[in-house]
């Protein structure tokens, strides 16, 4: 793909979820010249078990790492949704409201978590939250951002339906494709050291690590993988 067409909505569930998972990837897209908007669905207020440390404090302080973050990995485009972190459910509310941002963006290809994946190896749950960005960011990319019908009263905010290319599926237990994010990889950890309320980055090699354990797979020395869904045959596009 010529990535300098391409308008990239990246749906997760808090801020430093797409530093950890899609960064690499991220930053060589922006790189590249793609468009990228990174939306964050809860508040982050969850993420801190001092009890010195008050709501609406975190929530500042975790938007400011992001926007850090987002600067270094050359992001334009950040959206804050605020629902409330620890407690996302994938409603019919949160589908609408991420079928309007689609539909305002207009996005080629929209990034996301995988709904199915629990399980980490032995030594991680998946986040609950994690699961419920994931199917209601698949939800709305389909049906509901392409089809007329479904909340017509979009349409009264001139937002007809919009139909996304493709989704890259980040954690399915069975990926497709690689992305080699070794030109990238070091701008994926300073990206990350921007997090300060929520990881001790280090040296990072512990990233080094798992993104040399994704790309082995491939023969790449340093990669991020995903199951990408074609929802627009390359001769439609």
């Amino acid at each position: 793909m010529d990535m300098a067409t391409q308008r990239v909505m990246v749906i997760f569930a808090h801020p430093d979820d797409p530093e950890f998972m899609v960064g690499g990837t991220m930053a060589k897209w922006a790189r590249e010249g793609a468009h990228i908007c990174y939306v964050f669905i809860t508040d982050g207020s969850a993420g801190s078990n001092d009890p010195t440390m008050r709501k609406a404090d975190l929530i500042a302080m975790r938007q400011r790492e992001q926007r850090g973050a987002c600067d270094t990995a050359g992001v334009k485009d950040i959206v804050f949704m605020g629902y409330t972190d620890g407690e996302l459910q994938p409603t019919l509310q949160l589908r609408r409201d991420l079928t309007r941002l689609i539909r305002r963006f207009k996005p080629t290809i929209v990034v996301c978590g995988d709904p199915t994946s629990w399980f980490y190896g032995n030594g991680y749950i998946n986040h609950p939250d994690h699961r419920a960005a994931a199917i209601a960011a698949l939800e709305a990319v389909f049906p509901s951002s392409e089809t007329l019908p479904i909340f017509r009263e979009l349409l009264d905010e001139n937002l007809p339906p919009h139909k996304v290319h493709q989704v890259w599926i980040n954690g399915h237990p069975k990926p497709d494709t690689w992305v080699d994010i070794s030109a990238d990889l070091e701008t994926k950890i300073e990206a990350l050291r921007h997090h300060v309320s929520q990881v001790t980055v280090g040296d990072g090699d512990f990233i080094r690590k798992w993104a040399a354990e994704e790309g082995a797979t491939a023969n790449m020395a340093y990669a991020e993988h995903y199951k990408v869904m074609k929802l627009v045959n390359e001769e439609q596009a």
